[in-house]
């Protein structure tokens, strides 16, 4: 498969294209400075692009199985900077001919119990609150798309940590385990995504995976 990747200078966005590597998969990392991105593979190939013009993503994305996006907003970034990246992506991966988008999302929109969202929480922390808002802003840019699109949301934390290759699938709703953990490592993330990209289950909706 041919993926294009935005967002592979990331902590995740970086395990996700070691995975797809891995896998036999050839991977085009886009970045707006690539000559930073330290990855080499004979199947990697990195590329300077502009998630946030559909033209560039448009020339860039031709030619591939799937596009995938690891962008996050940053601390502080006002929503409208991830929905206007979101709107892009969908725009030129449409005039690419693309038909699968799978996109790295936010937990802040899955439900801690039935009708409460988990950034609506109480002890969701506050300075997480913009990010999680615009990940939410952005899922609803996404689901609207004419796309075989795919919107995965992380559990509560996480991080670096070891492949297992062993993880569980929800949709919209938090997973937690026995202790009320929501966790998952950023490889084993990525190992759920490929999963998902090579044998589709959750196409044109949400889902999540924990431990």
């Amino acid at each position: 498969m041919k993926i294009a990747l935005y967002g592979a200078t990331g902590t995740i966005g970086r395990r996700i294209a070691q995975e797809a590597l891995s896998r036999g998969h050839q991977v085009t990392a886009i970045a707006r400075n690539p000559e930073g991105f330290e990855l080499k593979h004979q199947n990697l190939k990195v590329v300077a692009g502009d998630a946030n013009e559909p033209a560039s993503v448009a020339q860039v994305a031709a030619g591939h199985d799937a596009v995938v996006t690891a962008i996050g907003p940053k601390q502080g970034e006002a929503t409208e900077v991830l929905t206007g990246i979101a709107k892009s992506l969908v725009t030129g991966t449409q005039r690419a001919g693309v038909r699968r988008l799978l996109v790295v999302g936010g937990a802040g929109g899955l439900e801690a119990a039935p009708g409460l969202r988990v950034v609506d929480t109480p002890s969701f922390p506050a300075a997480w609150k913009s990010i999680a808002l615009a990940h939410i802003a952005a899922y609803d840019v996404f689901r609207q798309a004419d796309l075989d699109w795919t919107f995965f949301a992380p559990p509560a934390l996480i991080q670096p940590g070891e492949r297992t290759g062993k993880y569980r699938t929800g949709t919209d709703q938090l997973l937690t385990d026995a202790k009320g953990n929501s966790a998952i490592s950023a490889e084993d993330y990525s190992v759920a995504l490929i999963d998902e990209l090579e044998k589709p289950k959750f196409l044109r909706r949400r889902f999540t995976a924990a431990y």
